[in-house]
């Protein structure tokens, strides 16, 4: 059975509203990944190294946006603003993302 590979941001579900588009937009908002890279064919092993870069990363920051250096958090706003704004178009309702049945 071949192993699973990811489909890249662009191609996930609402241009990558899921955890692994958030592990990719973060490493691009770190500069571990350029913004060009969607990771898509890579092995689930190499988006779990990818986690473990950008998660290292955010340490020195608490995990929160509003410590980040005023350029990161300039770059994030931006990374993510563009990603909901495309996720809205493709039909994404930030409301019914989280079905807890």
């Amino acid at each position: 059975m071949a192993e699973k590979r990811y489909v890249g941001i662009d191609k996930d579900q609402y241009g990558g509203m899921t955890p692994t588009g958030t592990i990719i937009r973060d490493a691009w908002v770190f500069g571990l990944i350029p913004e060009s890279e969607t990771c898509e064919g890579w092995a689930m092993a190499q988006i779990q190294q990818l986690y473990d870069r950008v998660t290292e990363a955010w340490e020195p920051y608490g995990h929160l946006v509003s410590n980040l250096p005023s350029e990161l958090r300039e770059r994030h706003a931006r990374i993510y603003g563009d990603a909901v704004r495309r996720a809205r178009e493709l039909g994404w309702d930030p409301d019914l993302s989280d079905e807890d049945g």
